[in-house]
């Protein structure tokens, strides 16, 4: 497994330059690291950040917690990510963070973030750029869920999961680790069960993906991204799209 310093390094290069000055400032942070149990929470909404999370391995995900006890999920994160880089700047987390099967997170302390942000400009320069992707992946989610059909919907999110791991360097030729339950692929994307599984068994029928035991298995890619109505450039990513399958 890499080390949390550099995971994190590759995917900050992967969008801001970074000299050797601020790579020697972000190996003198502070990384506590933990393992984290399939669909345990790490941050839990209502908390006081003090810590910014990476994720080292796995995938976790970020949700709401409803008034009912049940959750609207945002978005997902792999290896590299900073899921939680806005708790840098608010007081209380309004959303929470759980492992999607096992993980691996490391947590930094916000005040060695700041100090180091100071230090070298650079590096705070690229984590805003990590929160304004962020945001770039939330409104194409909010477009997803409310403009786009059911099959088109789906097709999309995991058109956005492969093409990010792809960057991630996660896919192992054409399939990658999704350790997602249906009953969360219906929280993701406003489904229900019922819809669900209509709906993934309409995509396994046209041969273009497949979803079996935690791996999504793209067939097809550009016939997945021709359903999901999917263009990569919201993303921001240096890499090109992935070859045809």
């Amino acid at each position: 497994m890499e080390k949390a310093h550099d995971v994190l390094i590759r995917n900050l290069s992967e969008h801001t330059a970074l000299t050797g000055e601020d790579l020697d400032e972000i190996r003198a942070l502070t990384f506590t690291q933990r393992d984290v149990a399939p669909n345990e929470d790490f941050i839990r909404q209502g908390d006081e950040p003090e810590h910014s999370a990476l994720v080292v391995s796995g995938m976790v995900a970020r949700y709401h917690l409803l008034g009912s006890g049940g959750r609207q999920y945002l978005a997902f994160h792999i290896s590299g990510d900073l899921p939680d880089s806005q708790g840098l700047f608010i007081d209380q987390m309004d959303h929470g963070l759980s492992a999607l099967g096992h993980a691996s997170v490391a947590f930094i302390p916000h005040r060695e973030l700041f100090i180091a942000f100071r230090r070298r400009p650079t590096f705070a320069l690229s984590v805003w750029r990590e929160t304004l992707l962020d945001a770039s992946i939330f409104r194409e989610a909010i477009t997803n869920n409310s403009a786009r059909p059911m099959q088109a919907r789906m097709a999309h999110l995991f058109c956005e999961l492969f093409y990010r791991a792809r960057a991630a360097q996660l896919v192992r030729g054409n399939r990658f680790r999704l350790p997602i339950s249906l009953v969360q692929l219906g929280e993701t994307l406003g489904m229900a069960i019922a819809t669900v599984n209509r709906t993934l068994a309409d995509l396994r029928r046209g041969g273009a993906m497949d979803l079996r035991d935690g791996e999504l298995i793209v067939l097809k890619w550009r016939e997945l991204q021709r359903l999901g109505d999917f263009s990569p450039a919201y993303l921001h990513l240096k890499r090109q799209s992935p070859p045809e399958a």
